[in-house]
């Protein structure tokens, strides 16, 4: 790296943190479309119809396809189309979806890491494809799509520990064998069940859930629930474990799922700052160990308090939602360079700790999402309660 590059990058680091060149909120519809058109950027980056893993920003180029986002930014899709009438986005689910079929595992699962990074199946990445898979049958009928789904769901099952708990095929990325924010991947078998009605689905989407509040601290805290570092988990870890279970514990009425994934969206909402800036890790009291913010993470939060004022109709849960939403919007290009305009960093500062110099394509998904909630819970928009994630 050139002397006049490490430059530019220390001040691009300063005036981040400065506040300097932050984005003016708008409303969130311009936001909403930046970030859809950016994703739709970053499938055109690529030479398939995947989408791209990430824009590195450090090096000026797009990352391989990634299977896993691709599978769970088809429900994004699909929904921004039923609300704007964009028929290109809807096109680009169903490829999307094909893609996913084509390059499925024949073991069911779906591969680790980016296209070329791995050969081998892993759990986490199967769930978050059959949010793909279902939600195009929903949308197209297409056969292939629940075929899809039920060999990646008879998979997921089969491998399942009889105690709930996946305890093989962890993701070689991470390192971390047993992991507490699967109940998003058991999420993916609730449904599965929605579209076949295999109770063996439903009943392991269950069984992981139970198994995860053996994890549960009296004040919610979840053990084994991060990618790097048990200790200090990503917000975005502790957003995927409080959806599964939150999601589970509506559709198969368990309060008992419901009240430890309210208890973890409480301990968030008390921790978030007035300007909405929220910390990127927290410890097992529920206290920030870090000055950076995980913008993927801040976006999931936000589409779970969202869930939870539809649940609940309280409002310091929507309130919760604007205000992380109003400065996520602040760190978002809205002009400049298309591969960064519209697109959600890893961190903010772009040097912190999760995604550094990185524009991650799951970072412009949560967020586009968590936008279609916050309008729909504003009467400003639709949003289909239970329609992928």
């Amino acid at each position: 790296m050139s002397i006049a590059e490490r430059i530019r990058q220390r001040a691009r680091v300063w005036a981040e943190r400065s506040g300097i060149g932050r984005t003016q909120p708008q409303d969130n519809r311009v936001h909403l479309d930046a970030a859809i058109a950016w994703l739709k950027r970053a499938q055109d980056a690529t030479p398939d119809d995947g989408v791209s893993q990430t824009y590195l920003v450090r090096y000026r180029k797009w990352a391989p396809s990634y299977p896993e986002t691709t599978g769970y930014i088809i429900p994004t899709l699909y929904r921004y189309a039923a609300l704007t009438g964009d028929a290109d986005a809807r096109a680009r689910a169903r490829r999307m979806a094909d893609w996913e079929c084509e390059i499925q595992h024949p073991t069911g699962g779906v591969l680790a890491g980016a296209l070329g990074d791995s050969d081998q199946p892993t759990i986490f990445n199967t769930g978050q494809v059959l949010f793909g898979w279902v939600r195009a049958f929903e949308e197209e009928g297409d056969e292939r799509y629940r075929a899809a789904a039920v060999r990646a769901a008879n998979w997921l099952c089969d491998v399942m520990d009889e105690d709930g708990c996946w305890r093989k095929f962890g993701s070689p990325m991470t390192g971390k064998q047993v992991n507490t924010y699967n109940t998003r991947s058991a999420w993916g078998l609730a449904r599965a069940h929605e579209i076949t009605g295999d109770k063996r689905y439903l009943d392991a989407a269950v069984r992981n859930c139970e198994w995860a509040l053996t994890q549960r601290r009296p004040n919610g805290w979840l053990e084994n629930n991060c990618l790097q570092d048990n200790a200090q988990p990503f917000v975005h870890t502790i957003a995927y474990a409080m959806r599964g279970l939150m999601e589970i514990g509506r559709y198969a009425g368990r309060d008992d799922f419901l009240a430890a994934a309210r208890a973890i969206g409480d301990a968030m909402l008390a921790a978030l700052p007035a300007d909405g800036n929220l910390p990127g890790r927290f410890d097992a009291e529920w206290r920030p160990t870090v000055r950076w913010s995980c913008l993927t993470g801040d976006a999931q939060i936000a589409i779970n308090w969202g869930r939870l004022y539809q649940f609940t109709g309280e409002e310091c849960y929507r309130d919760g939602t604007s205000r992380v939403l109003q400065f996520v919007k602040t760190t978002q290009k809205l002009a400049g360079a298309p591969a960064e305009t519209g697109g959600i960093k890893g961190s903010h500062p772009i040097d912190g700790g999760y995604h550094p110099w990185q524009y991650p394509d799951w970072a412009a998904k949560f967020f586009a999402d968590a936008l279609m909630i916050d309008s729909a819970n504003r009467g400003m928009g639709a949003y289909v309660i239970g329609k992928g994630p």
